[in-house]
């Protein structure tokens, strides 16, 4: 990756046209800039009007955001090999392209974000058309926000019959529009109605997946189910978000946007973290709700923490990522018993896993490595993902998959993306499971995806 020394975009858009001319290819250049503060979801609800590919993140544990617009370079792959072949394309890129980043902050100049389908066997399409197996994207435009610090950078795909006044004329527009246009007046979503997708016969998979785990066919499955919501209007991306960032601050909050369907989440599963070679990972599994006052709060919790079933769901976990990253990390620590992490609806079973990434490894590579953890698929791995494709009544689609970013830093982090939904115009699916072990009721089992619908339900006008 070459850092250009002389900022000037003109010098730069010039250098690239020409390049692309002698060597008959586009030239992706990059170039970051030092802005006034400017909120995240003011640059999202401007980005509207420049392309209807939006992308966002938000941080669980630290005061970092990103919010980008438009495409400069798209990386895809079809399995098999999906997380290699993104590697190698980003390597490709990185090598090829001219950056001017004078800051070095993670998450600006070559940042890529997006994610990967949850089974990538699964050949049933709907709803997810607009969501390919996986999809990596650098956008146009990227806001990065780190504490009181707002950085912009721009990346441009230039090609050997652009001329240099016109693509300086476009970035000025754009950037001014997106740092000083008008926003929207931002109202959240009003629901209309909300079906769910065959509850009963959902009831009936969990049912036949104990039975199933008594006879030995394998160890914990976790199945999804789908509800269907309807709105009285579009809706307005900038408006849930800012209230999951307000309502969810303990979780990462993402968006992807491809051709105005959106994918939005507010997770609090890590799968991996990667800044100076320091490795951070989560084991996160076993629900219960939290209390209506400090007393059943805490009695809610202590019932969590010795509960057998949680405690079997959630040493699984932590037995699957322990050996996932002990294969390319060293000082691995992973303390002996879990402690409840709060959410604002829910509590959950936590485990931190902090590690060393060894020379030669990724970020990519321990992702590969992790998903789908037995909190999201179950145990064995290939039997339960074989079993979840045979028996579960959706498409995951992206669903439970990784989603996050990566830079040219080599610092990315990558979260599970549960607590989720998928928007399409005025309706949305949203999506909740659950481990279910030999000793699962159904009912119960139901209740609890319930509970982790609230989040986002909430959000989008209605209860459950």
């Amino acid at each position: 990756m070459l850092h250009i020394k002389v900022p000037q975009i003109d010098e730069m858009v010039e250098e690239a046209i020409n390049k692309a001319t002698s060597e008959r290819k586009p030239q992706l250049i990059s170039f970051v800039n030092e802005i006034d503060y400017t909120e995240a979801f003011t640059f999202l609800d401007r980005s509207q009007k420049v392309d209807q590919h939006r992308l966002f993140w938000k941080s669980a544990d630290e005061d970092f955001t990103m919010a980008g617009v438009g495409a400069a370079h798209r990386m895809t792959a079809a399995h098999p090999n999906r997380f290699r072949k993104i590697e190698s394309n980003w390597n490709e890129l990185m090598n090829e392209a001219q950056v001017y980043d004078p800051y070095y902050e993670k998450g600006t100049g070559l940042v890529t974000l997006g994610g990967f389908s949850f089974d990538a066997n699964q050949n049933n399409s709907t709803p997810w058309e607009g969501f390919p197996d996986c999809q990596m994207t650098v956008p146009a435009y990227l806001l990065t926000n780190k504490g009181s610090k707002s950085y912009l950078t721009t990346n441009l795909l230039i090609f050997e019959e652009d001329h240099k006044q016109q693509i300086i004329r476009q970035i000025e527009e754009q950037q001014h529009h997106l740092l000083h246009g008008a926003r929207q007046e931002l109202n959240l979503p009003k629901q209309t109605a909300w079906v769910e997708t065959e509850a009963e016969k959902w009831k009936q998979s969990v049912k036949q997946a104990t039975d199933d785990i008594k006879q030995g066919k394998l160890g914990k499955v976790v199945l999804a189910r789908e509800l269907r919501v309807k709105f009285d209007a579009l809706v307005e991306l900038a408006a849930i978000v800012e209230e999951l960032c307000e309502t969810q601050q303990n979780s990462y909050i993402f968006v992807f946007e491809n051709g105005g369907d959106y994918f939005i989440g507010a997770t609090p599963e890590r799968l991996a973290k990667l800044e100076n070679q320091k490795l951070v990972s989560t084991c996160l599994a076993g629900t219960i709700p939290r209390g209506k006052d400090k007393k059943e709060d805490h009695l809610l919790s202590q019932q969590l923490l010795n509960d057998p079933k949680n405690r079997q769901e959630h040493d699984f976990v932590v037995q699957m990522i322990r050996e996932a990253v002990e294969a390319c990390c060293y000082n691995v620590d992973i303390p002996s018993a879990p402690v409840v992490y709060p959410l604002r609806n829910l509590q959950h079973l936590y485990t931190p896993v902090t590690a060393t990434l060894e020379q030669g490894y990724t970020l990519l590579d321990v992702v590969e490595k992790l998903h789908p953890t037995p909190a999201l698929g179950g145990m064995p791995q290939k039997q339960s993902v074989d079993y979840i494709r045979k028996h579960e009544t959706l498409n995951r689609g992206w669903y439970a998959g990784p989603v996050g970013w990566f830079d040219g830093h080599n610092n990315g982090e990558f979260a599970v993306a549960i607590r989720s939904a998928l928007l399409q115009q005025d309706e949305a699916s949203l999506f909740a499971g659950c481990g279910v072990v030999e000793d699962s009721d159904p009912d119960a089992e139901y209740e609890e995806t319930a509970v982790k619908l609230r989040p986002m339900l909430s959000v989008l006008g209605g209860s459950v």
